[in-house]
C-alpha cells in the first residue's frame, strides 16, 4: 500500500504560510520525505475530509472516524472522515489537493470517488499535531446514505467508524475522545443549515445573467484569459475583471504593474471588437486572509450575478454562497497557457511564448521593456537562489 512507502511531502516555510491565504500554493511548497519533515519539524500541507448523509427521512449523518489503536498520534480517539499528508507535486494547486482528499477517502473508508457527490474546499487550518505544523485544507462533501464502504482496518476501528446522527456526533465531541481540530469543525457542521449545502445551488443559467466577475491576476494576460471572456460574454451581458495582487509589481512571479495588467486586458478585447462599455475593469490587493477576501473582493467591485475564476477563487466563493461557474476547460494542458510558464518562456528567449498570448499583449510588452524586465527578474532570482544554495 502507498502508505508504507516513501511519502514525499508538501512542505512550506512558515514565513510563506500568508499566501496560501491568495491560492498560490505552488511557487510556495518544496519537496521532503516524510520522515525527515517530521524530525525536523518542517512545516506541510494535509487534507481532512468531513462527509454527510441524508437518510430517506431527511435526517442528517455524519460519517466520522475512529483511530485504529495501532496509531502513532491520537490513537483510539474519534475525528475527521478521513485525512492525510498532501504528496508534492510542483504545479500544486487546489484541484491537485482534492485529489489527495479521494485518495484519503479510498484508502481509509474504501470510498470511491465517483460515490462523492460533491466535495467542496471549507476552510484551511494551521495546526501542531504531537510532532510538527501542519497546514490542513479542510473539505466537506455529501454522499448517499447507503454507501457501501470497504474502511481499511489498519487505519481505523471499523465498528466505530460509520454514520452517526445529530444527537450521537454531539455527544461524542463533548464526551468522548476526539482530535480537537475535527472536533472544532463538526461542532460547526452540527450549527450548520447542512439542508441548505445539500440542496446546493443552481447552476443553470436558463436566462442569461446579467453582470459576471472574473477574478486572476494576469500576469501576464493570455489566449487562455481571452478564451473565458468570449465563452463569458455568451452568457453575460456584463463583465467585471478583478484584477488580484494588484499591489504587486516587479517580482519574480508578479513582474506587471496594476496599469500594465490593464492595458493587456483593455487592448485585448477592444481589438476583438468588444465593446468598451460592457467590461470594467478594477484592482484587488492582497489581504492575506481567506476568510475575509471575498468581502474584501466584494466591497470593490459591487455587485454581480455570477463568479469565473480559478478552482480557489470559486471555492472560496461558493462557501459564501455566491453563484459561481463550473471550470472552463480550455486545453488538456492546463500549465502550458498558465502565466508562470509564459514567464519562463520568455526569460529563456523561447518564443514560443508568442503564440500563448494576443498579440496586443506581446506589442504592449515591448512598448515597455516588459521581456526585459522578467529576463532580468529570473536572473535575479537564480543568483539569489545560487546564494542561498552555497550560504546552506
Amino acid at each position: 500500500m502507498r502508505k508504507m512507502e516513501k511519502e514525499i511531502l508538501a512542505c512550506i516555510k512558515r514565513e510563506h504560510f500568508k499566501y496560501l491565504q491568495s491560492g498560490q500554493i505552488s511557487k510556495y511548497i518544496f519537496p521532503m520525505e516524510r520522515k525527515k519533515a517530521h524530525k525536523e519539524g518542517i512545516p506541510h500541507l494535509i487534507v481532512r475530509i468531513f462527509l454527510i448523509a441524508q437518510s430517506p427521512s431527511n435526517d442528517i449523518f455524519f460519517l466520522v472516524q475512529r483511530r485504529g489503536e495501532n496509531k502513532k498520534a491520537y490513537p483510539g480517539y474519534f475525528t475527521d472522515t478521513a485525512s492525510g499528508h498532501i504528496i508534492y507535486n510542483e504545479n500544486l494547486d487546489l484541484e491537485c489537493i482534492k485529489k489527495n482528499a479521494f485518495r484519503e477517502l479510498e484508502e481509509e473508508f474504501g470510498i470511491n470517488e465517483n460515490d462523492v457527490k460533491k466535495l467542496h474546499f471549507y476552510d484551511f487550518k494551521i495546526e501542531k499535531d504531537q510532532f510538527t505544523p501542519e497546514i490542513a485544507y479542510l473539505f466537506i462533501g455529501n454522499i448517499d446514505y447507503d454507501t457501501k464502504f470497504k474502511p481499511n482496518p489498519n487505519e481505523l476501528m471499523i465498528k466505530e467508524s460509520k454514520f452517526y446522527s445529530r444527537s450521537q456526533l454531539r455527544d461524542i465531541v463533548e464526551n468522548e475522545k476526539a482530535v480537537d481540530y475535527s472536533k472544532e469543525i463538526w461542532m460547526e457542521l452540527l450549527n450548520s443549515d447542512l439542508q441548505s449545502y445539500l440542496n446546493g445551488h443552481k447552476d443553470d443559467m436558463k436566462s442569461k445573467a446579467k453582470t459576471a466577475l472574473f477574478i486572476g491576476r494576469f500576469q501576464p494576460f493570455h489566449l487562455g484569459h481571452l478564451y473565458v471572456i468570449l465563452e463569458i460574454f455568451k452568457q453575460c451581458e456584463y463583465l467585471k475583471i478583478a484584477i488580484g495582487s494588484s499591489q504587486i509589481d516587479h517580482t519574480y512571479d508578479n513582474p506587471f504593474t496594476k496599469n500594465e495588467r490593464k492595458k493587456f486586458i483593455e487592448r485585448t478585447l477592444i481589438s476583438e471588437g468588444i465593446d468598451k462599455n460592457v467590461f470594467t475593469t478594477y484592482y484587488i490587493p492582497d489581504i492575506f486572509n481567506a476568510n475575509k477576501w471575498v468581502n474584501h473582493v466584494v466591497s470593490i467591485v459591487g455587485d454581480f450575478d455570477i463568479v469565473y475564476g480559478s478552482d480557489w477563487v470559486r471555492e472560496l466563493f461558493n462557501k459564501k454562497g455566491y453563484e459561481v461557474v463550473d471550470k472552463i476547460r480550455i486545453y488538456k494542458d492546463k500549465y502550458k497557457y498558465g502565466g508562470e510558464n509564459i514567464r519562463d518562456l520568455i526569460s529563456k528567449g523561447n518564443n514560443e511564448w508568442k503564440t500563448l498570448v494576443p498579440q496586443e499583449v506581446i506589442t504592449f510588452m515591448k512598448e515597455f521593456n516588459g521581456i526585459e524586465r522578467i529576463q532580468k527578474l529570473y536572473q535575479n532570482e537564480e543568483e539569489n537562489e545560487f546564494k542561498r544554495d552555497f550560504k546552506d
